[in-house]
């Protein structure tokens, strides 16, 4: 990679930190998008691959938050109820 696409990509990722951290999120998205497309520019092969397993990706991010979804409505359902009824369901 060139030099000047490597300053061009470092500036672009400061910028978008800077801007995320000032809660400037359109200008901070803006940012990372000029870094992601000189970065996409330079290695088409590598973000082709990345689009192709973004699917996979998204099911399995869906999956873990069905599951905390989950626990989370038993510890609420848990905490809803009495300890000694809790007690007596594990046979105390």
């Amino acid at each position: 990679m060139d030099s000047w696409k490597k300053a061009v990509v470092m500036s672009a990722i400061g910028a978008a930190a800077f801007l995320f951290m000032k809660k400037k999120y359109p200008a901070g998205v803006l940012a990372t998008g000029v870094g992601l497309a000189v970065l996409a520019s330079e290695y088409p092969e590598k973000f082709e691959t990345v689009r192709q397993s973004l699917p996979e990706y998204f099911e399995r991010g869906m999956q873990v938050m069905e599951m905390a979804g989950k626990a989370g409505k038993r510890l609420s359902d848990a905490a809803g109820r009495g300890a000694f009824d809790m007690w007596e369901e594990i046979g105390g």
